[in-house]
């Protein structure tokens, strides 16, 4: 494997006396055989140097990744969060998006801080499935608060009396 690198530091942005001057940095990766296997670029404002070029690269790869995971999640996970083009009216897209954005924050919250959700949630395969369930419930019976719910939901699943879950971890 050979890593390539090429950089240029203060290039314009866009044309015009006024255009933001970034750094930019490209890497091509090629195996024993000669053949690409990656190739990416970016550009950011950190000046790049012989010595900073592979770290700089290196953190642009593990951006890319931590930011392609979590995109992968919230679409394929049960968020539904896709390329939005749109519901009507432009605001509406982002309200949507917020909405997921904080129901991707909240989950992992509940499931640290709340033993009912925590519980019921590892009876089941998936989030998604929880939610799925979660979904259905809540369109046929009406509850006071969270507490039922989750009660309702142990009880479904595990057959047995929830032990007290209103305690948190």
């Amino acid at each position: 494997m050979t890593e390539h690198y090429r950089y240029i530091n203060q290039v314009p942005l866009r044309d015009g006396d006024e255009a933001l001057m970034l750094n930019w940095c490209q890497v091509t990766i090629t195996n024993a055989k000669g053949e690409v296997t990656y190739h990416n670029a970016w550009v950011m404002t950190p000046l790049i140097i012989d010595e900073t070029g592979a770290k700089m690269v290196t953190a642009g790869r593990t951006r890319w990744k931590i930011e392609n995971e979590t995109h992968h999640v919230l679409k394929n996970n049960g968020y539904h969060f896709d390329h939005n083009f749109g519901h009507g009216k432009p605001p509406l897209s982002n309200w949507f998006a917020t909405l997921m954005l904080l129901s991707f924050l909240l989950h992992p919250t509940l499931d640290w801080m709340d033993t009912a959700y925590h519980t019921v949630c590892h009876l089941l395969p998936s989030r998604q499935t929880f939610v799925e369930h979660l979904r259905a419930l809540l369109q046929d019976i009406p509850f006071n608060s969270w507490e039922p719910v989750m009660r309702f939901m142990f009880n479904a699943l595990d057959g047995e009396t929830i032990p007290d879950l209103t305690k948190g971890t």
